[in-house]
């Protein structure tokens, strides 16, 4: 693969500052967004006057910590606009969550938010090896959800050539890659798997496609799945992070010369890692739930907000900004069974060990009395029809998941290309307890 790491002077002056520089600056700015919040928006009003506290007690990134958290419980109680603190007229763009839970939650943006959007994001595309002039496919959907309108606005102020496919139409997506020369694709992981399986359907071979990076964010996603896909297109794979609630996605973003965690962009975004149980604050380098205060945003200001991905926080490396590690699941999508604590990405992690399986899978939950069981849904890579093998196959899995997760789980081979795809995010879970 190519050596895409940036010229160190195009990068953002903040970027490989001081750690005293950025905390200066975060300081300045969290006592202006704490001001913000308070002055415009009813609910921090009330959660500050319960809490008997007062802006003006802000005056330190460590007072942070006695500002009651934000929950999407919150944003839903106060639909569709009561957590925005400017008039509706000032606000320029509206987005929505899919509400498939409960109320949709929804943010807003001023137009000075859409330009530091479009900026966090060209950003991260720049630390991904995207260039000024490159040709960017977008597969994330458009609409209310901000994964493709974030990329494609970020990607027009690098100065990249946009081409808006969105999702789905998997046989066009190969034939506008190739067609249009995009260098760089902005998907779900799951959906670049899709598209994979189509260039081999065509009889393509994908280490000859334009492409040079990929973008992936959405969902959580593993470094065994990134070495199936870099190799498989012979690109850099690398992950954006983000969340509608404090931006969209640009958040953070992992650095294409070292791959090694996402540098979280602390200039507009401070974070913290808590004890998803008792809330405390942990310290840097311990496992626990990310949790976001914006510093710039105007139209949504997002105090201590528990965005429930756990990882953790880690030093600086290609930039001063903290990085943190890739999510390894969410402490709302967790699996409890038979009192073993589980991620979808631990499963998947032991099936990209197993050579001659695909990549995609669904875990089923069901439950025979008072006992409750996982079925792992998997499929054989196209080629595998030895019957002894998809045996072999099938057995292996389940020892590995035995052996690494603790669980006893029932593995059910599919043909291939009968488990589910994803035209989106992925759904791993189907529980029908």
């Amino acid at each position: 693969m190519e050596d895409l790491t940036p010229p160190r002077d195009s990068l953002d002056p903040i970027e490989i500052a001081s750690r005293d520089e950025i905390t200066a600056l975060q300081t300045d700015r969290l006592k202006w967004s704490v001001r913000h919040a308070y002055d415009n928006v009813p609910f921090y009003r009330q959660a500050f006057d319960a809490a008997c506290l007062h802006p003006d007690d802000i005056r330190t990134l460590q007072d942070l910590a006695k500002v009651p958290f934000t929950t999407k419980q919150d944003l839903r109680d106060n639909y569709p606009f009561g957590m925005f603190a400017v008039p509706r007229t000032q606000i320029a763009r509206i987005h929505a969550s899919s509400g498939t839970t409960g109320k949709p939650t929804v943010v807003g943006y001023t137009a000075r938010d859409i330009d530091t959007w479009a900026s966090v994001v060209a950003r991260s595309m720049r630390a991904s090896g995207t260039r000024q002039g490159d040709v960017v496919h977008v597969s994330y959907g458009y609409g209310l959800f901000t994964g493709g309108l974030g990329a494609h606005y970020g990607a027009e102020k690098l100065g990249c050539t946009v081409i808006p496919v969105s999702g789905g139409m998997t046989p066009r997506q190969v034939s506008l890659i190739e067609d249009f020369g995009a260098s760089t694709i902005m998907v779900t992981p799951s959906y670049a798997l899709s598209i994979l399986d189509e260039y081999r359907a065509q009889g393509l071979d994908p280490r000859r496609s334009p492409l040079k990076v990929g973008i992936f964010g959405a969902e959580p996603w593993t470094n065994a799945m990134r070495a199936e896909i870099e190799q498989a297109f012979d690109m850099h794979a690398v992950d954006i992070y983000g969340l509608s609630e404090v931006i969209g996605p640009g958040v953070a973003n992992e650095c294409v010369e070292t791959k090694d965690g996402l540098h979280i962009w602390e200039d507009h975004f401070y974070p913290e890692i808590i004890d998803p149980d008792t809330g405390a604050v942990l310290p840097e380098g311990e496992l626990g739930e990310l949790v976001f205060t914006s510093l710039t945003k105007e139209a949504f200001p997002i105090l201590r907000y528990r965005t429930r991905d756990l990882t953790r926080l880690l030093p600086g490396t290609a930039r001063s900004m903290r990085r943190m590690e890739k999510v390894t699941g969410r402490s709302d999508d967790m699996i409890i069974l038979r009192g073993v604590n589980v991620f979808p990405t631990q499963i998947e992690e032991q099936l990209m060990a197993v050579e001659g399986l695909a990549p995609h899978f669904q875990l089923e939950l069901t439950r025979e009395g008072r006992m409750d069981d996982m079925t792992v849904h998997v499929e054989p890579l196209p080629g595998v029809t030895d019957a002894a093998q998809l045996v072999h196959l099938t057995a292996e899995l389940k020892r590995r998941i035995k052996d690494y997760v603790g669980l006893s789980v029932a593995v059910k081979l599919h043909e291939t290309g009968q488990v589910a795809r994803s035209q989106g995010k992925a759904v791993r879970i189907l529980d029908l307890r």
